[in-house]
């Protein structure tokens, strides 16, 4: 008999609450089907395609349900997931007593958001054996939020509420499809509508008319990378016409001065010709922005993935803080603590601290750790380059390096030059095809989930998380398929140390001390007595402020009442915000002397390619599920259609997408809502670097438009992963087997 049970997704960072349909399936429990919650006190019965198809993804065919390896032909053949430990952890053993621990390295990839045990396992297991290469998908996505928190400092009395907003920026993202970075995620389509209705005001910066610019009061549909420039270009006006809060900006800055300078060449007439919008358009925005009462501006991965993201989100900061869009002294805090430790919110500055520079030195371009983690797209080099430091091993935490990494040629001679490649997933991905072992994991309803790390996102200076001191947890609801011999992450982990006979200790909560009272507490694991994934949640929530028992009281999600005050500035408070970093306002100076037109001007290249967001896929997640592909499998090319008439193209042609390095083939689809000149793709797809004929069974990888050590950020390590110049033809490629 179905039996229908209150969960969480946790495909994405928004964490839907979901009702699922539980049947029995010869003794075992099975999740037949999902839909939204409508007691859940948040999310009131909404969810994604995504989240509906979470059966699909339990249940598809496509699914691992032992672990594999490669053995000494090259062929994969099954091993039990305990001997796959002992002999993983063999030969990480071997290799760090040639090489030493720096020769083992970690990845973590985006669908562990949701798993708090596994990339925490993962990193003491990594300490444990003496290296500090923890990688994480962060560095290829956006990290100049931390980089920027670092070099600004942070309002401690937090954000706005988006609910009770006057005004709100995007920059370069689109929250009604990634359900991340500016409007709330729970039915963020709902709630723009709702905000729209009720007068707030929305600025877009956007080169495509998305979901959200399409509510917008003022789209500035810019050329590709100058956001830069049209942030400047507000503040710069902003601070010409008087508009800022002058009180904030007298008791909690440092640099306006210097920042009034830097942007004094950015006139509206300067920007507007260079980033290809109107003058008044960019007054306007500026206007209704510094103007309104309550206002924000957030940012997203199209912005980031151009160059400069770290210097966007430095300006879009001191965008934010000489207009005080802050939560103020006396006010309620938009997103209090549940599951994470209490904290007193101050109406006052975390000043600057060291966001780079320090920790662990990588062997190319001088990168270092940072703030945002180690560089991600180094790790590739770090793999390739001989002598001491290689590294030799690479565990994968439920990450796909070949679909995710930029310059997927170079990622593919990377992980085939590897000693020992490693991968955690529940299904072959292009990345588990190279691998030296596979382990098949549990899925989602399969393991206890809670709400946790997404609250703790806000930390990372993204902008989301939940309204409201919300809190859910949900046991196990569904079990593994039959015959098989499936592992949660972290047990993995936990196995490898045990045989090893390695010190773990484990985090006790998620998040940053710089901003919660408590300490971090570390936790030393029992090897003799295995805790089960309950009782590390019940570790990772031994500070929380609503007790873990408390929540589970709770099975739709609960709101809890306790509201938490802004507090007043401590009296011998010296912390300020700095709005003149030596290192931004170098950048800054460097894009004003840049020769834009040139920049712009390409004609071997004269389209720029920048990512698109697909409503359907966490990245690379469910590229394999027909309810989501719908028969289309491919990442289509989206192009203006004055573009296809000049290029002789219509929609279901094949082109070649060329930059000076490489090239990609993918089918061609109209969409006037893009700049002409301008082209969008989907990342995350496409086979292996030999399998461009598969573009149509696969998709496209954008990644190989990518290189890693050209035109990338000297702190982070990013490249330009958007607005690349490319060069579209109509052609097949050579063996067009599809």
């Amino acid at each position: 008999m179905a039996k229908i049970v209150p969960t969480l997704c946790r495909l994405c960072i928004a964490h839907c609450g979901v009702l699922a349909t539980v049947e029995d399936d010869n003794g075992r429990r099975k999740v037949t089907k999902v839909t939204g919650d409508p007691d859940n006190p948040l999310f009131k019965g909404y969810t994604c395609p995504k989240g509906r198809a979470l059966p699909e993804l339990h249940n598809h065919e496509g699914r691992l349900l032992n672990s594999i390896k490669r053995n000494t032909q090259g062929q994969f053949e099954s091993i039990a997931s305990d001997l796959a430990a002992v002999e993983v952890a063999e030969k990480v053993k071997a290799l760090i007593d040639q090489y030493g621990p720096r020769s083992v390295a970690i990845y973590v990839g985006t669908p562990n958001v949701g798993y708090p045990g596994a990339a925490g396992m993962g990193n003491s297991f990594l300490r444990a054996l003496g290296s500090r290469m923890f990688f994480t998908s962060n560095t290829i996505d956006q990290p100049g939020k931390q980089i920027a928190m670092a070099a600004h400092g942070k309002w401690l009395g937090g954000e706005p509420d988006f609910d009770k907003a006057d005004a709100w920026l995007l920059l370069g993202n689109n929250p009604i499809i990634s359900k991340s970075a500016g409007i709330p995620g729970q039915n963020p389509a709902q709630k723009l509508k709702e905000a729209v209705a009720r007068g707030m005001k929305l600025i877009v910066i956007d080169p495509r008319v998305s979901d959200s610019a399409r509510k917008a009061d003022v789209h500035l549909q810019s050329i590709p990378g100058e956001d830069h420039a049209i942030l400047a270009g507000m503040l710069q006006i902003i601070i010409s016409e008087q508009w800022y809060d002058a009180d904030f900006v007298e008791n909690h800055i440092n640099g306006f001065e210097e920042l009034t300078q830097h942007v004094s060449k950015y006139t509206p007439e300067y920007v507007a010709k260079r980033a290809g919008i109107k003058a008044d358009q960019l007054i306007e925005a500026a206007r209704i922005f510094s103007q309104a009462r309550i206002r924000h501006a957030n940012s997203g991965t199209g912005a980031s993935f151009s160059m400069y993201g770290n210097l966007k989100e430095y300006l879009l900061s001191c965008l934010n803080s000489i207009c005080a869009a802050y939560t103020q002294e006396g006010e309620e805090v938009t997103r209090p603590n549940a599951m994470l430790p209490s904290y007193i919110p101050k109406a006052q500055a975390l000043a600057p601290f060291k966001g780079w520079g320090y920790g662990e030195k990588l062997r190319v371009r001088n990168l270092t750790d940072t703030a945002a983690g180690m560089p991600t797209a180094a790790l590739a080099d770090e793999i390739l380059l001989e002598g001491e430091g290689q590294v030799k091993a690479l565990i994968c935490i439920g990450g796909n390096p070949m679909a995710a990494w930029p310059d997927q040629r170079k990622t593919q001679k990377a992980l085939e030059k590897l000693d020992l490649l490693v991968t955690l997933d529940v299904e072959m991905s292009i990345t588990a095809r190279l691998a030296d072992y596979v382990i098949a994991c549990k899925q989602t309803f399969e393991t206890p989930g809670m709400s946790q790390s997404a609250e703790a996102i806000k930390y990372f200076g993204t902008g989301v998380g939940f309204p409201g001191a919300y809190a859910q947890y949900s046991p196990r609801i569904s079990d593994p398929p039959h015959d098989s011999d499936l592992v949660e992450d972290w047990e993995f982990f936990y196995a490898m140390a045990c045989h090893l006979d390695l010190p773990l200790s484990f985090v006790a909560f998620f998040g940053f001390s710089k901003y919660v009272e408590a300490p971090m507490e570390f936790r030393i694991l029992d090897k003799e007595n295995k805790p089960t994934t309950e009782q590390l949640f019940e570790t990772i929530c031994a500070n929380s402020r609503i007790p873990l028992e408390q929540v589970k009281q709770f099975p739709h999600g609960n709101v809890f009442e306790n509201k938490v005050i802004v507090q007043g500035r401590d009296l011998d408070w010296e912390g300020r915000l700095d709005c003149a970093n030596e290192v931004m306002m170098a950048q800054l100076k460097e894009v004003y002397a840049q020769d834009y037109l040139a920049l712009q001007n390409t004609p071997e290249f004269p389209y720029r390619y920048i990512p698109r967001r697909h409503n359907n896929f966490m990245n690379s997640t469910g590229r394999s599920i027909k309810k989501l592909t719908g028969g289309t499998t491919w990442n289509p090319a989206w192009i203006h259609p004055e573009d296809m008439t000049s290029l002789g193209v219509a929609d279901g042609d094949t082109v070649r997408i060329a930059t000076a390095q490489d090239a990609i083939y993918a089918v061609v689809e109209a969409d006037a809502t893009l700049l002409p000149g301008v082209i969008s793709m989907a990342h995350a797809f496409g086979g292996l670097v030999d399998e461009d004929h598969r573009y149509k069974e696969l998709g496209a990888n954008t990644g190989r438009l990518i290189q890693t050590d050209i035109d990338y950020d000297s702190i982070t390590g990013m490249p330009r992963m958007g607005n690349i110049p490319v060069a579209i033809t109509l052609e097949s490629p050579p063996n067009n087997e599809v």
